[in-house]
């Protein structure tokens, strides 16, 4: 069932975060620090909002390199869901160029302290880890003509990278509503 993003007041602090990666490794929200921008977006494999646009959020990295941290975290219940387990998390990551951390958050205490509603779910922070973007990666969904082509995000954060204020007017993202596990959906 699609979901729209909570749209978290602009300014909150990004909340902490220790995560295991698909790769077997760790990533802090501390591992990000010092970055002029930086993305915490919560994906899944299964969502066919996510893989409409894979490949165009693969490019924006790419594009951005390393003036921009990001992290990617699947907070899905795999049990349940198992096309969003790590096995094939690392094949979306492999099919979509994702060379950013891929993290688990199993508990799905990260998502709740980001509130995170839906995959895909953009959160843009500033050099101080302060929310300046919360909304939608553009305007492409499946089954509309729009093409995948990252604006509204880009905007976000080109205007962060030149120094300049992310407009407030922001669009909130659609994508398939989080799978919380038995009883841990946020109340």
């Amino acid at each position: 069932m699609a979901a729209n993003s909570y749209m978290v007041p602009l300014g909150t602090p990004a909340p902490a975060f220790d995560l295991t990666a698909i790769d077997g490794g760790s990533v802090s929200l501390g591992d990000l620090k010092g970055s002029p921008a930086t993305l915490v977006v919560f994906l899944s494999n299964h969502c066919p909002y996510v893989r409409h646009i894979e490949k165009g959020l693969g490019a924006l990295a790419a594009d951005y390199g390393a003036r921009l941290s990001i992290v990617a975290i699947c907070s899905n219940d795999s049990v349940n869901y198992p096309d969003d387990d790590p096995t094939h998390l690392a094949e979306q990551a492999a099919r979509a160029g994702f060379a950013f951390p891929y993290l688990l958050d199993d508990t799905q205490e990260v998502a709740k302290a980001y509130r995170a509603a839906c995959t895909p779910d953009f959160f843009l922070y500033d050099a101080h880890l302060q929310l300046v973007y919360r909304g939608e990666f553009d305007g492409a969904r499946p089954g509309n003509s729009v093409p995948v082509t990252g604006e509204s995000l880009r905007a976000a954060i080109d205007a962060v990278l030149e120094g300049e204020p992310v407009p407030g007017e922001q669009s909130p993202s659609l994508g398939c509503g989080i799978k919380w596990k038995p009883g841990n959906a946020p109340a």
